[in-house]
C-alpha cells in the first residue's frame, strides 16, 4: 500500500534512545573489551582514544541497550504520546511487544521512526532475541516479500531513491518550520546524561518530542495539516 494511503490510526510511530552497556571502557569485563576491541578496529575512523569511542557504543546492538522507547499513535485526530523507559532494558521491550501484539500486529498496520529501517527496528528486534522475548509478528521481517515489510522511515521517504546522504530529523523540522526536537540535548550526550548524570527522565521528555516531530513530518509528506499542540495527549509514562 502507498504510504499516504495507510490509515493514520494503522501506524505506530516510535523513537528510541540507546546506550553502552557497560558505564565506561574501563567497566567492561575483560571479554566484553576484547570484543569492542575487535569491532572498534573496523569503525574507529577518528581514530578516538578506547574510552572517547567507547561512548558510542550504544548505537550497535550488541553492545548496548534501550532506555527508553516512545511511541505515537492518531486517533480521533488526536495524536497520543507514551513512553516506557527504566534501567531494566526486559522489562522496556516486554512492555513494547506487549503494546504491539495488542494494537499493531496486524497485516494492515505499520511502525514507522525516522532512520528505523537502519537503526530503530533491526535495533528492537535483536534486543528482544538478546532478551529472549518473542518478536510481534510486524517485527519478525525473516523470509517474508518487500511488500510484506510493514516499515515507514520517514528518512527514506525524504531521500526519493537517494542513498548519498543521512538527513536529521532536526533538519527536516528547520525545514518544515516545525520546533527543534533537539531542546537543550544532543544525541551523543545520551550515554553521559544516563550513566553520569542518571537523568532519564529528560531523556525520555527528548525521545517524546522526538515522536512528536516524526508524526509532524510524516503529516507533511502526506501533504495534511500538522496536529495542533492542544491535539496532542502525553500519557503518564512506565517505568521499568
Amino acid at each position: 500500500m502507498y504510504f499516504r494511503e495507510v490509515p493514520l490510526d494503522k501506524i505506530l510511530f516510535l523513537d528510541i534512545e540507546t546506550v553502552p552497556s557497560f558505564p565506561s571502557y574501563q567497566e567492561m569485563p575483560d571479554k566484553w573489551k576484547k570484543l569492542w576491541d575487535k569491532k572498534a578496529k573496523l569503525i574507529n575512523h577518528d581514530q578516538l582514544s578506547d574510552e572517547e569511542f567507547y561512548n558510542q557504543a550504544g548505537i550497535y546492538s550488541e553492545f548496548g541497550k534501550v532506555i527508553v522507547i516512545s511511541m505515537g499513535a492518531i486517533k480521533n485526530k488526536k495524536l497520543i504520546i507514551k513512553s516506557i523507559y527504566g534501567d531494566n532494558e526486559k522489562c522496556i521491550l516486554e512492555q513494547f511487544a506487549s503494546i504491539v501484539k495488542k494494537s499493531f500486529n496486524g497485516t494492515d498496520n505499520y511502525l514507522c521512526a525516522h532512520n528505523g529501517k537502519e537503526f530503530d527496528f533491526p535495533y528492537l528486534a535483536r534486543r528482544m532475541i538478546i532478551n529472549g522475548i518473542l518478536l510481534p509478528n510486524i517485527l519478525d521481517v525473516h523470509g517474508k516479500k518487500p511488500w510484506e515489510v510493514k516499515f515507514l522511515d520517514t528518512m527514506e521517504l525524504w531521500k526519493f531513491g537517494d542513498y548519498k546522504h543521512f538527513t536529521s530529523l532536526e533538519l527536516l523540522a528547520e525545514l518544515f518550520g516545525l520546533p527543534n526536537p533537539k531542546s537543550d540535548i544532543k544525541g551523543q550526550d545520551i550515554w553521559k546524561i544516563y550513566w553520569q548524570d542518571r537523568d532519564i527522565e529528560n531523556i525520555t521528555e527528548y525521545c517524546e518530542k522526538d515522536v512528536i516531530t516524526l508524526v509532524q513530518i510524516f503529516l507533511k509528506f502526506r501533504n495534511e495539516p500538522f496536529i495542533n499542540q492542544e491535539n496532542i495527549e502525553i500519557f503518564p509514562r512506565h517505568k521499568c
